[in-house]
Parts: structure tokens; sequence; C-alpha cells
């Protein structure tokens, strides 16, 4: 940095910390080099950090922790607090490395709505977020409920309320990591992971939620369909088919819904959904489909399906997607790869956005989707 600007920028950061009102945001601490969050999960027991490269990720987002009689809850304790121990293990090969937990998720977000229906809730399960994360020397909560006033998994609970008991919630969790900041003169991070689709934005308050956050992760993928091949994350709409969906067209809704481009991260899907389709079936994208059967890893589509066994690849130049289409088994499969991937860390870099985050980290063991992000990125 030049000397002529050393004064002007000593003002400007003495300003913006008497400006600060107790909200934090990516600029009060954060670097300005794109973020890669994985998402690791620990529902499926310990997580071997043998097979994570530390030094390819900024963040690692642990996936899940509960929500249970109104508090964060951890279901498998023992579990989850030797994976914390794990990973925090990762910051002797990259000391900058934050890790977080998730709460939620699609299988745990059934208690959100009744545990911040009031204030004193609101206050509880806060204290019970931040508990755990500094009780196993973590760095942040990221928020994943799917969803506020909207259904998602059978049997969640959800209601009006829950539009603007999201933005106090992260208020209350701001709040506790302020205190903690005080304490113990540390960064801490709130984040949250929100749907990729119109409905989500109409059932929050972005513009006002976001004032808390320091990173908004779009979940640009599952949005396929169950009644016509389309895909599941891409780029852009497609000419193949009407439904107008993509990575664009989500983060275009959030920054007309007043989330700053810098706070907004772009989901990277390291899996594939799969179907199969009716009879009759001659292109593939766009073709009706008669049930959804098993998706793999990336890892795998890649070394044993495309261009192999009838599993032909094609390349969506609208969407920026690829898919994979087997006419003799009638099979149909949506995904990411390399291609899409470096588009999709373009478009990153050429809006000026936060950055990405994938689901989820062992889906690729080879790592072929997220050394392209670093190829791009870093």
């Amino acid at each position: 940095m030049k000397n002529i600007f050393t004064y002007g920028i000593l003002c400007a950061l003495i300003f913006s910390g008497f400006c600060s009102c107790g909200k934090k945001s990516k600029a009060s601490g954060e670097s300005s080099r794109p973020v890669i969050i994985a998402y690791v999960g620990g529902y499926n027991g310990l997580v071997d950090v043998d097979k994570i490269s530390p030094n390819k990720i900024t963040h690692i987002n642990y996936a899940f922790v509960d929500v249970k009689d109104g508090k964060a809850f951890l279901t498998n304790e023992a579990t989850d607090t030797t994976n914390f121990r794990k990973l925090n293990e990762l910051r002797q090969q990259n000391p900058d490395l934050k890790i977080l937990i998730s709460i939620g998720g699609w299988s745990w977000s059934r208690n959100f709505s009744d545990a911040v229906l009031t204030t004193e809730g609101q206050k509880t399960f806060a204290k019970s977020a931040v508990e755990i994360m500094k009780n196993n020397n973590l760095d942040g909560v990221d928020i994943d409920w799917e969803y506020p006033a909207l259904p998602g998994d059978v049997g969640n609970v959800y209601r009006p309320e829950d539009k603007h008991n999201y933005t106090l919630m992260f208020a209350a969790i701001r709040d506790e990591l302020d205190a903690l900041e005080k304490e113990t003169d540390k960064k801490y991070l709130l984040t949250t992971a929100v749907g990729g689709f119109q409905q989500f934005v109409d059932s929050t308050e972005m513009n006002k939620a976001q004032e808390y956050l320091d990173y908004v992760n779009i979940m640009t993928y599952d949005s396929q369909s169950n009644e016509q091949a389309i895909h599941h994350t891409n780029l852009y709409p497609s000419e193949k088919y009407p439904q107008k969906q993509g990575a664009d067209v989500a983060v275009k809704a959030y920054l007309a819904a007043g989330v700053p481009a810098e706070k907004l991260v772009m989901g990277i899907a390291f899996y594939g959904r799969a179907f199969n389709l009716k009879k009759g079936a001659s292109k593939g994208i766009g073709d009706p489909v008669a049930e959804q059967i098993r998706g793999r890893g990336y890892t795998y589509i890649k070394d044993s399906l495309v261009n192999q066994n009838e599993y032909y690849r094609y390349w969506d130049e609208s969407a920026r997607a690829p898919y994979l289409f087997n006419f003799y088994k009638g099979v149909f499969v949506t995904y990411d790869d390399e291609e899409s991937v470096k588009e999709k860390c373009q478009y990153v870099l050429d809006n000026k956005m936060g950055g990405v985050m994938f689901w989820e980290y062992s889906s690729d063991p080879k790592e072929y989707l997220l050394n392209e992000i670093n190829k791009v990125l870093k």
C-alpha cells in the first residue's frame, strides 16, 4: 500500500469502528479472497480427516448439529466431539482454517420454529449454539434451517412467524458471539445456508438478516423435478425445458432482496441426481420421469459412468451444465463436473461474490472438483 493512502485508511478504519453498531459482517474481519467452504458430514460417524485437504479450503461447516428442547444439541456427542478434535488438528497444516458447526439440514430442521418462537427461546437457542462452538474450540455457527415458514421434511414445524423470527434468531446468536468476542478478542463467524429458490427469499427478511451474517450460502442444487428430467445444479436456465431455474436466477433473487454480493456464496454439488425415465425417452433432458433412483458422488460418476457403459455425457450450452443419458436403460443423471465448476467459479469472480461452498466433501474423494475450484479461485 502506498504511504500516501495510509492516513486516509487509518481514519476510515477508526470511523468504521465507531459505526459498527454491534453488527458484524464479512468486512469486519474476513479476507477478501474468495472463500471455499466445505460441508463435512459428521452424521455418518467418525470423519476421516486424512481424506481432507485443509490447504484447498478456507472453511469447514460440520454437518449437523440437531435442535432439541429449544437448544442446539449433539445427538452423538462422543462421535461429534471426537470429530471436532480431529478437525481442529487440521489447523496444523492450515492455521487460517475456520471450522463452524452447521445446525439443521434437511433431516434436523423439525424443531427450529418452536425453538425460536419467543424472545426467551431465541436467547436460549443462541446461547446453546455458541456454547457448543466455544467448548469445542470452533470459529462460528452456520444455520441450515430447511425451511422457515415453508414445509421441508415430513413432520417439520413451520409457521408464518418464522419469517421474522428467522431474523431475530440471527440477532440473538450475533449478540452471544459479540459477548464472547469481548472475552477472547477473537472474531467469530455467523453464516447461513439458504434455499436457491424464490419462495425461500419471500419467506424470509434477507435484507435484515444479512446484517448479522458473514456469508449467505446459496444451495444452488437439488432443483430437480420428479416429473421431468431437468438439471439439479445448473448455472443458467436451460432452453431445453420451460422451468427457469439456475444459480444465476438465485443469486439475482438474493441481490434483489438486499444481500450484498460479497456475502453471497454459490453452492456446488459434489454429487449427482439420477432418474429412470418413462418409456420412449429419446433425449434425456426434458423427457418425462418415471422415478428418482440413487445418485452417486462425482468421483464415481467420473470414473465409472461418464462415456462408459452407454452413459454418454452431453453439455447443455444454455445452462452451462452437463448431464448423462443412457438411451438403452432410460437413465438420466444431472451433476456438476470440472467444466461446470469452472464456469461457476468464474461467475463468482466476475460478480465479486464471496466465494463457493460445496456439499459434501466425501462425495468426491479424489477431489476432482475441489482441484478445479482451486485452479480458478486461488
